[in-house]
């Protein structure tokens, strides 16, 4: 009888071994791709930012671009009202 209670025991070892080393093994591959995951967010966040940039330099830009088009257009259309009212 107490030989069949070591065997159990061992058994139960036997398992749980596997159990932890299974359970192991897929939290190293959930770590792996989470790391992956995360690189890709950081390369993402970068290209987001950098995009950013650009656009908002590009809105500086184009807003000196209107400043000087809409002083030109005002004149332009100071002159057509200048000249409708001739007539």
């Amino acid at each position: 009888m107490h030989m069949n209670e070591f065997l159990k025991m061992d058994i139960f070892f036997a398992i749980t071994t596997i159990a932890v080393i299974v359970v192991a093994g897929i939290s190293v591959f959930v770590l792996w791709k989470l790391a992956r995951v995360l690189r890709n967010v950081e390369h993402i966040s970068e290209q987001v930012s950098a995009e950013t940039d650009a656009v908002r330099d590009d809105l500086v830009h184009m807003r000196g671009e209107v400043k000087r088009g809409k002083g030109r257009v005002a004149a332009l259309l100071g002159f057509l009202k200048k000249t409708g009212k001739r007539h």
